[in-house]
């Protein structure tokens, strides 16, 4: 049995090295990159498996670059590029535009007196209030009869997987057309981010605050990753959440979230990626054609706030009706770090499959847990942030039992080298993972486009796995021992504290 373990890794390890370097040879062939003179970066990638492509657009401005007191505007401003343009979404733009203006007029006016500390009239304030709700209907009567032409459009025309993200670190635009809809394409992305219309705006960040209350307010698991990661990083932009803070939620404007756009979404700061049955010499024109129109604006300034080392641990402890969690996170360099891939590396030993260390020991021999995983990129990855480690424990069993069998498996990670066939085993499923990733159009163009956007080069997409061959045992131990230490340890708990007092009560009642 042993023996034929052997012989699968090695072919395994075999296949992969030979799929590896094909691909990439292939990759180098069929991949075209240009900076348009406004600044955007395009990738093309030809692949001509079926007659569709997929595009990714990549923004580099994500929740870290929100500006004080107006958390939330970069998911803001996610939803609302499917709002439409000055021609897509509206009855009369002409009037639309004048009636947007009175709405912002009016919140302006509204959120003045609404915030003031002092002599703030509360009458006034019911006035102006009603004043700019007046002012949304009479600007919702340009608007179209459907409240997403925009994406109307794209279904009709035979688009699959139209969606968005923000993160911490991007937000990025993505779906699938057939081929011959290309130049369409090419006109609807452009076209949003060439004349966007902020229509709808408030009731838009209604929905975005019933997001935030399902996702984080309403649950347990939302509510300590907010206030762990506020924690963990009390200086870095980090401790912000995508979401949004519900203040700030309840204040920004469409005012505000256009500036942010003016600010971020720049050609320089954009890099789209195509990917499917497309031809560069083709396509390329016709993507010129339409992109160029983005203005050119100057690239943000990245400079902000570093977090200061961490001296002590820190913890969150959470006291809820909801089954117990442990979390903890320890500080680490950002994803340019010589030893990203060391983190990587560790991050497979310690999570991959049924087969990793932590699962063994946790799930399948001490059975104290019903999942456990270490991972790193906690909350994004663009800036130092958090490798970090999680586990729920079964019923029976407490916090603090499967915080020691994790520190058991940390501390073993520190103090002996793993072992010759895990290092392998790691080092083939960083290149089958690779593999897998560039199976779809939609995968690759995400790789794509991110890579490009991080390195500046989408072939670091293949030299990260290049970086991970040369991780040594010594390496692994080297990071484990400078990272995984107490003071630089920030901690998360749910406990299950039992049902209300009243509750209690009357269960104790029910039963005499």
């Amino acid at each position: 049995m042993k023996s034929r373990c052997r012989f699968t890794f090695v072919l395994c390890f075999v296949f992969c090295s030979l799929a590896f370097s094909q691909d990439l040879e292939s990759f180098e062939k069929r991949t075209t990159v240009k900076k348009l003179a406004n600044g955007l970066t395009v990738i093309i990638c030809e692949r001509p498996e079926a007659p569709v492509f997929s595009f990714f657009t990549h923004v580099d401005a994500g929740s870290v670059q929100d500006p004080l007191g107006k958390t939330g505007l970069a998911h803001m401003f996610e939803h609302m590029a499917f709002k439409g343009t000055d021609t897509i979404g509206t009855r009369d733009y002409v009037g639309e535009k004048a009636a947007l203006a009175k709405v912002e007029t009016a919140y302006a006016e509204y959120i003045h007196e609404r915030d003031k500390r002092i002599d703030r009239n509360d009458e006034k304030v019911k006035q102006l209030e009603q004043a700019w709700k007046d002012a949304i209907t009479a600007a919702d009567k340009f608007s179209a009869p459907y409240n997403n032409e925009f994406g109307k459009i794209v279904e009709s025309e035979g688009g699959e997987g139209m969606n968005a993200f923000t993160t911490w670190d991007e937000t990025a635009y993505h779906y699938s057309f057939p081929v011959n809809r290309l130049e369409l394409w090419a006109y609807l992305e452009s076209e949003r981010f060439l004349h966007p219309v902020l229509r709808q705006f408030y009731k838009e960040r209604n929905v975005v605050i019933e997001e935030r209350r399902m996702r984080t307010d309403n649950s347990p698991v939302g509510r300590l990753l907010e206030q762990f990661t506020e924690e963990a990083f009390v200086a870095q932009s980090y401790h912000r959440p995508t979401i949004g803070w519900i203040s700030d939620l309840n204040t920004f404007s469409a005012t505000d979230a256009q500036a942010f756009f003016d600010k971020y979404y720049v050609p320089s700061n954009m890099v789209v990626t195509v990917v499917g049955d497309v031809k560069a010499s083709e396509a390329m024109p016709i993507i010129e054609k339409y992109f160029s129109r983005l203005p050119v604006r100057p690239k943000p300034d990245e400079a902000g706030t570093i977090e200061p080392p961490q001296n002590s641990e820190r913890r969150v402890v959470l006291h809820e009706q909801a089954q117990p969690l442990y979390l903890e996170g320890y500080h680490r360099p950002d994803y340019r770090s010589p030893d990203d891939e060391v983190y990587d590396a560790i991050a497979d030993l310690m999570s991959s499959g049924r087969t990793s260390r932590l699962y063994r020991a946790l799930v399948r021999d001490k059975q104290i847990a019903s999942d456990s995983e270490g991972f790193t990129g906690l909350p994004g990855n663009k800036y130092p942030h958090l490798f970090a480690f999680y586990a729920v424990p079964i019923p029976g069993h407490t916090t603090q039992e499967v915080a020691d069998a994790i520190h058991v498996e940390i501390e073993r990670l520190k103090k002996e080298d793993i072992s010759d066939e895990e290092l392998k085993m790691i080092k083939t499923r960083a290149k089958a993972n690779l593999i897998r990733s560039l199976g779809s159009n939609e995968g690759l163009a995400f790789a794509l486009g991110t890579n490009q956007a991080r390195y500046d080069d989408w072939r670091e997409l293949f030299r990260s796995v290049d970086r991970i061959e040369k991780v040594t045992k010594a390496d692994i131990r080297r990071v484990a021992n400078q990272t995984f230490v107490f003071d630089n340890r920030t901690v998360g708990i749910i406990e299950f504290a039992g049902p209300p007092p009243s509750a209690a009560a009357a269960s104790q009642g029910g039963g005499q």
